[in-house]
Order: structure tokens, then sequence, then C-alpha cells
């Protein structure tokens, strides 16, 4: 059994498991106008500013910025009529800030471009506001060709997904599918996932669940399906595609600090890969984050690897947001003689907030009321 667990296990050691990184994509802010190579000395518009600041309730900081980013559109009267038009659909002055910052050069766009779009998201039976959140969310579909990018994805997407109400309701959840290669990506990907046996019911609840991960190089793909499938993680499941996401974007460096940081904490290669079997996003962590949920647990002095291995759900709770302040408040039970032991660990971090409150807390609020506004305060 275990030359068998260990030749699994090394499956996911083989450095040909997964060979790419996640790129970083930062939210688009302040900051991105002064990190940009700029040639040109930047020369605010004070008529733009004037819109921005008096009418739009921008920040002078954002509105000279802005502005000065006009290349040949410096006209105070678009700038104003393409906000007031957003705000009359129902754009919030957040929402209408996060487009300016992404590129300014929407102050010198016409009406007509902002109402093919939203004509289009309407007939999908998208809402104003629901466009508003969308648009916000993914500003590059406003920047992007409907003839050429928007509509040609959105017949992909129907075509994949069906009726309107469904892609309707896969661009609330991810609108950047627009302004993405389809057909390089999505499409292949999903094919690779279905190959497996997974109905397409299924595999499109996969494809709503994690949409990111059907957007990799399908080769990347492939490799990462095929170890999924030999490390024996039930492809009929939602735990299938999390354990390909691993894959996908885990370098086999990260990978093998987090094998070698479990077993040096004391778990055994069957342990590990059986964690990874049911939980396979708790390896989306770093080796340290990994390392500090365990000794922190391994500290109460209540809880050993084993039981921590019979509930991995654990390993994916937050440390500051759940195991360390539940942690404290058992002390405290205990310390005050208010339990005889402490609960298996599925029992005390699986809970909501207020289920825990309720089973742990309440009914000793009178003993321990006070201590733990204080303690509450400390962590």
């Amino acid at each position: 059994m275990i030359a068998i667990v260990r030749r699994n296990l090394s499956l996911l050691s083989n450095p040909n498991s997964f060979l790419c990184n996640s790129n970083a994509h930062s939210s688009p802010s302040i900051h991105f106008f002064s990190t940009r190579r700029i040639k040109r000395i930047l020369i605010p518009s004070p008529e733009i500013c004037d819109v921005l600041v008096n009418k739009h309730q921008f920040s002078p900081e954002l509105a000279s910025l802005a502005s000065s980013r006009l290349p040949k559109f410096r006209d105070p009267q678009r700038a104003d009529s393409v906000l007031s038009f957003l705000k009359e659909n129902i754009f919030t002055t957040a929402q209408l800030q996060k487009l300016v910052i992404y590129d300014p050069r929407i102050l010198g766009f016409t009406i007509e471009r902002f109402e093919s779009r939203f004509k289009v998201f309407q007939n999908l039976g998208l809402s104003s506001e629901e466009i508003a959140k969308m648009i916000s969310h993914g500003p590059a579909i406003i920047h992007s060709s409907m003839e050429n990018r928007i509509n040609p994805r959105l017949s992909i997407l129907k075509g994949l997904i069906g009726s309107n109400d469904d892609v309707a309701r896969f661009l609330k959840r991810c609108p950047w599918l627009l302004v993405t290669d389809l057909e390089r990506s999505l499409i292949p990907n999903v094919e690779i996932v279905k190959s497996t046996g997974i109905p397409m019911e299924r595999v499109l609840h996969l494809v709503y669940a994690s949409p990111r991960g059907f957007l990799i190089k399908p080769d990347i793909m492939r490799k990462s399906v095929d170890k999924a499938i030999e490390i024996g993680v039930p492809h009929n499941s939602v735990v299938f595609i999390y354990a390909v996401g691993v894959f996908n974007y885990t370098s086999q460096g990260m990978w093998e600090v987090k094998l070698e940081t479990l077993r040096n904490l004391g778990f055994s290669d069957k342990d590990i890969l059986k964690i990874f079997r049911t939980h396979p996003h708790v390896f989306s962590a770093s080796g340290n984050k990994l390392k500090k949920k365990v000794e922190l647990l391994l500290a109460t002095g209540k809880y050993s690897v084993s039981n921590i291995a019979a509930s991995p759900s654990a390993l994916g709770c937050s440390v500051e947001k759940r195991i360390e302040p539940r942690m404290q408040i058992l002390k405290l039970l205990e310390s005050r003689n208010l339990i005889e032991k402490w609960p298996c660990l599925s029992a005390v971090l699986k809970p909501r907030d207020e289920e825990f409150m309720e089973k742990f807390v309440r009914p000793y609020y009178d003993e321990i009321g006070e201590e733990l506004i204080t303690q509450r305060s400390m962590l």
C-alpha cells in the first residue's frame, strides 16, 4: 500500500505536471498613470478638469491626470456628454471613475459607441444596473470592436451555453470573456474536459465555477487533466477542476516546497494524497501559509496531524479570520472550565461565524463576555 501511495504521489512531483504560472493582474488605479511610460509632457486640460470635478465628483488629482492623458479629444462638452449618458444608464460615480482610470480616452468617445453595446447586452436580458457593473469590471469591453470581437464571442458563448439567459449569467460572473480569444482557449479546453467522460452539463457547471481555469493554453490543460485522472481525483465533481487548477498555476518548485513542508510537519504521503484528492484547493496556498496553519493547530495541544488529515478543509480556512479567533475562544472556554474537552476540528472550523457564535459563545456570554471583547480587540 505504501509503495502504491508513493507511486501515486510521485505523479504530483513530475516536472512535466505543470509548467506555467498565472500572470498577475493588478486593478487599475491612479498609480496606473504614474508608472506608464509617457513620451510627452502631461498638460492637464483646465476645462475638462472643471467638468470632471464640478459636474461628476472626480477628485482634482484624478481629473488632472485623466485630462492630461487625452491625446486628441480635449472637448469638455463631449467628456460631459459621455459621463452624463453613462449616469443616465445607472453608472455610479465610482464606476465612472474606474472606467476613466482604465483609459481616459473614454472621455472622447461618441455616445453611439456605448449605445451599440448597451443594445446588444439589453437584448440578452441584462438590466442597466447589470450592464454598468459588467462594464466597470471589464472596461476593455468599451474598447473592443463589436464586429471583430464582441459579437463573434457572444455567438461562441451562445453556441456553447445555449440560451440568452445563460449567456447573461456567465457574463455577469466573468465579463472579460468578451475580450478573450475563446476559440483558442475556452472551446478546446471544454472539449478536453468533456473527453474525460464528464457530461456537457457538468462541464458547463465547471466552467461557471472556475472560468479562468478554462482560459489557459490547451496543451497545459491536457497535461493537467491527465495528471488529475492519474492521481485518482474524482472527475465527476467540482473537485476535479480545482485539482486541474492547482496543476495549471503552481510551478514545480512551489509544489515541491508544499509537499516537503507537509512531510516535515508529520504528514505521511498517504495523508497528503488523500487531502489532495478531496480538497485540492488547499494546495493553492503557499508552503509558508500551510505551515502556519498546521503549526497553529498543533500548538493548541488539542489537535494532531491525524486530526488535521481527517478534516483537511481546516487547511483551507483563513488563519486571521477563522482559525486563530476560534482557537482563542476555545482556550477561553477551557480556562473557565466551561468545556471539558475541545470538539473535533470540523465542528470548530466548518460552521459559519453565526453558527459558531450561537454554539460556542452565546451560551457562555455571561461568563466570558467582557474578556471576549478585550480579547477580540487584541486579535
